[in-house]
């Protein structure tokens, strides 16, 4: 069967070199389009549920909100493990599913079981899904500093402006603000105007909440025409708030909220603070990457994005980078990839030092590119990104990638050697590729099938070390077929011109 592919490809060698030309043109292709990452993802296929209980006591938490979600989520079909977290007013719960689960499928059944258990839940209690981004989706981190806004105004600008634009960029999940101060219409109640004009603190919250409303009404015809009626009551400054009635004295004169209250602008209250560098407390924003996009790029978008927000922005206010991944990535590529080219370098070299034939070692050089761009094409298809890791098992394979070829072409020596010119160069070429190509074939195909045992590895050793194995395992499969359809062509066409015998090779 190999004597076959062997002989048919030097009687098309034509469509070889065109196969060869389409490899090229879909490896680059490949190359520029996977997805780059500085490690791979080693998080689990995880749905987070978030749920506010304002102002209760983490035991409550646990026994109002958090157990019943637990309790629900084991029967999510794909559940492996399900942990809840109780905080002051706050529960998350996590349900890690089974490796090689679609996330997005995980998502909705969590949310189809969570939709059943609302009802055991709180009244006002409404649990949510987090973002659809992974443990390694925190991609950049950015501050904002200013020399005439306070830390009030600069995270009003961060939550009302520049996180909404950072969200609509493609591949961004969340963008999580933090640091500064909320703004906040505060109403501090009176307990003794309250006692005296015999009005309960929640008439008062009721109230407010009852005239920050618009209520619609019927339509009106008058004159032929129709007049809609509707009542505007949102609340828009500290004023409107002061004028909400809470109740009425004997003689029908209305209480007010200014006569029970004083009503001002203020911060939320908060337990935490962002501090950069130590040198004081600033407003930041961190970006977290949707699951599966393309790191690089997302923050290249990122980049991009805030360039045209800071020129909107108020004057004296900047921007400055907190953290950026994508210097880690380049990083990590650009010295893999020199790796890789020493590496290349250094193989060809020694090549052209044992064959001592410049052309010879041409087309050992020319197995490597090859065989590389076949990788990034099953890479690309199979969704695997360019990372130390995968990268990786390419530079372990390019010594052995190369074996076949060189076997190959020093049998071709030797036979050109003992011609005795009865046989054409395409001949010998068919003589000594068939000679050596079944088990040149086959035993760079044992040394394909030997990271087979990895692809067995579960959970996080799988996601580190299964890169690794598959493009190792593909870069020799490459080299593999190339050894017996390529290289007996291109030895046709490349060796030529005087070649030293075996005996006098130094």
């Amino acid at each position: 069967m190999i004597e076959r592919i062997i002989q048919w490809s030097l009687d098309n060698r034509p469509l070889v070199l065109m196969a060869t030309a389409a490899l090229v043109a879909a490896g680059v292709w490949a190359m520029l389009t996977t997805p780059l990452d500085a490690i791979p993802d080693l998080s689990d296929v995880q749905v987070i549920i978030q749920t506010d209980f304002r102002e209760q006591a983490p035991q409550i938490v646990e026994d109002q909100v958090t157990y019943p979600i637990t309790t629900e989520m084991l029967k999510v079909p794909g559940a492996r493990v399900v942990r809840g977290y109780s905080f002051f007013g706050l529960s998350l719960v996590y349900v890690i599913f089974e490796d090689g689960t679609d996330l997005y499928w995980a998502r909705s059944r969590v949310l189809e079981y969570l939709n059943g258990i609302r009802r055991a839940l709180p009244s006002g209690v409404e649990p949510t899904l987090g973002p659809d981004a992974t443990g390694v989706g925190w991609v950049f981190e950015y501050v904002l500093e200013s020399d005439s806004l306070d830390l009030a105004e600069l995270r009003t600008l961060q939550d009302w402006y520049i996180r909404f634009q950072l969200t609509a960029v493609p591949g961004v999940s969340e963008v999580a603000s933090f640091g500064g101060f909320t703004k906040q219409y505060q109403v501090e109640v009176d307990p003794e105007r309250l006692r005296a004009y015999n009005i309960p603190v929640t008439k008062v919250a009721d109230a407010i909440a009852a005239h920050n409303v618009d209520i619609g009404a019927r339509v009106l015809e008058m004159g032929g025409r129709e007049y809609m009626i509707r009542g505007l009551g949102y609340l828009e400054n500290i004023s409107d708030i002061k004028e909400v009635t809470v109740g009425a004295t004997a003689n029908g004169t209305p209480i007010r909220i200014t006569d029970v209250a004083n009503v001002s602008l203020g911060p939320a209250p908060r337990r935490g603070a962002a501090d950069l560098n130590g040198q004081g407390e600033v407003v930041a924003g961190i970006v977290v990457m949707r699951f599966g996009a393309d790191a690089l790029k997302t923050i290249e978008a990122i980049k991009a994005r805030l360039a045209e927000i800071e020129e909107g922005l108020p004057a004296g206010v900047r921007l400055r980078t907190a953290y950026d991944r994508s210097d880690l990535i380049h990083r990590a590529i650009e010295n893999l990839k020199d790796k890789v080219v020493e590496e290349s370098i250094i193989v060809g070299l020694i090549a052209l030092l044992f064959l001592l034939h410049a052309r010879s070692a041409l087309v050992v050089i020319a197995i490597l590119p090859l065989g590389i761009l076949g990788s990034f094409i099953v890479m690309r298809l199979a969704g695997v990104s360019a990372n130390i890791m995968s990268l990786g098992g390419i530079a372990i394979a390019i010594g052995a990638m190369v074996d076949g070829a060189i076997v190959m072409i020093e049998n071709f020596h030797k036979h050109l050697e003992q011609s005795d010119g009865t046989m054409t160069r395409w001949e010998i070429v068919a003589q000594s590729a068939r000679q050596v190509g079944p088990p040149l074939f086959f035993s760079l195909l044992i040394i394909t099938f030997s990271f087979l045992p990895v692809f067995a590895l579960e959970q996080q050793e799988g996601r580190l070390f299964k890169p690794l194995a598959f493009t190792k395992t593909f870069a020799m499969a490459w080299s593999a077929l190339l050894s017996i359809t390529l290289v007996p062509v291109l030895m046709g066409y490349l060796i030529r011109g005087k070649i030293r015998p075996e005996a006098t090779n130094p």
